[in-house]
């Protein structure tokens, strides 16, 4: 499934009424859009429970399951989002 532009202008909004300082894209959802299971994406500014709200009410949002991982503190993998992902925020 194909990913709309409205669809990434509502997550952006929504993590930022969470307090998203950065969010990035990652996975199937960037690389290959069109067969996309799921959309993967990794997020800073958002503290402990708060982070798990927000991946709820995101899946609740864009009716698509969801995968939302927190990049601090930074490791291997979060390197490899920042430099492979779309910044969203």
């Amino acid at each position: 499934m194909a990913f709309s532009q409205e669809q990434f202008d509502m997550i952006t909004a929504l993590a930022k009424s969470y307090g998203a300082t950065r969010l990035i894209l990652f996975g199937s959802a960037h690389d290959s859009p069109d067969t996309a299971r799921d959309i993967d994406l990794a997020c800073d500014g958002v503290a402990g429970w708060k982070l798990y709200e927000l991946a709820a009410q995101l899946e609740e949002e864009i009716h698509f399951p969801l995968d939302l991982v927190p990049l601090t503190p930074p490791n291997r993998f979060t390197m490899m989002i920042e430099r492979r992902g779309r910044r969203l925020i």
